[in-house]
């Protein structure tokens, strides 16, 4: 398993993105075009893509949400990888990178729909904290974060 640091150009995370907005689209139901307006690339530089040999099996990506916080997007594992601590790879790479840049803390927003998503990230250090922005009044909607340095 490695961990290449990219740019949302790469091919393989544009794919995998596809097959996340897929999964999402079937989570979220008639809440997905809410969410999907959040989830745009134009933004995003950091991106981080997990092969296994030279098949791109997950990925995710941060970017600057403030002076000092990142914001944790994109997060997805192909179906057939996951329980192998993929996903746990790649927050942790996208933690590194970010706290690289200076950045002290990392936020997220996931899907009450998405029970796994929210267990890898309170396994992974991040606590529950009020919905931010967009999100503040979403009851979908749930909101952590973490200090990375």
């Amino acid at each position: 398993m490695t961990f290449q640091r990219t740019t949302s150009d790469n091919d393989d995370f544009v794919s995998l993105i596809t097959l996340l907005d897929e999964d999402l689209a079937i989570r979220d139901g008639e809440d997905h075009a809410f969410y999907a307006q959040f989830d745009t690339l134009d933004h995003i530089k950091n991106v981080v893509v997990c092969y296994q040999g030279n098949h791109a099996v997950g990925c995710g990506a941060f970017k600057p949400y403030n002076n000092s916080t990142a914001e944790i997007k994109r997060m997805f594992v192909r179906p057939d990888f996951r329980g192998q601590g993929i996903a746990k790879g790649i927050l942790s790479e996208l933690e590194n990178w970010a706290s690289e840049y200076g950045f002290t803390n990392c936020i997220l927003e996931t899907g009450t729909n998405n029970p796994q998503a929210i267990q890898l990230d309170t396994k992974s250090g991040y606590t529950f904290i009020p919905n931010y922005d967009q999100y503040e009044n979403v009851v979908t909607s749930i909101c952590l974060g973490k200090i990375i340095q």
